[in-house]
């Protein structure tokens, strides 16, 4: 039996987060990426993190209204002053009468996006501090 995968933010997306079309605007998914990235950052150290760098989103499925969205993380490198974080999209359809030729459209999970967020560990002057504790020199 695999574990279960605890995403770093789970939502349900409202109305408010709706484009022109009726589905969920872009740059709803692409900030809520942003967030999940610094969870995991926070994992790796406690510091405040800015974001330096989102690479490669390209969308795969429109997320609906009512759908729930998960955003999975996982760190990939970790640099002097930078950490890179993966963060993987899934949304699980939910939402009134949305359906997929694939499946019912209640319950059914599908990959939305994935990205590789580079974060840059900073002090309170926003200056790169590094991650981990220098070693002293001797």
């Amino acid at each position: 039996m695999t574990p279960e995968r605890i995403p770093a933010i789970k939502l349900l997306l409202l109305p408010k987060d709706t484009n022109a079309l009726g589905t969920i605007f872009g740059g709803v998914i692409l900030s809520n990426i942003d967030l999940a990235s610094a969870v995991e950052a926070r994992k790796v150290a406690a510091h405040r993190y800015v974001t330096k760098a989102m690479h490669e989103v390209e969308f795969h499925e429109p997320v609906y209204l009512g759908d729930i969205v998960s955003f999975y993380t996982e760190t990939v490198r970790v640099g002097r002053t930078s950490i890179t974080v993966r963060v993987s999209v899934e949304a699980e359809r939910w939402g009134a009468g949305i359906t997929s030729p694939a499946g019912t459209g209640h319950g059914e999970k599908v990959k939305v996006t994935e990205a590789e967020v580079v974060l840059v560990a900073v002090n309170d002057k926003g200056r790169p501090v590094p991650i981990r504790p220098e070693p002293m020199q001797v």
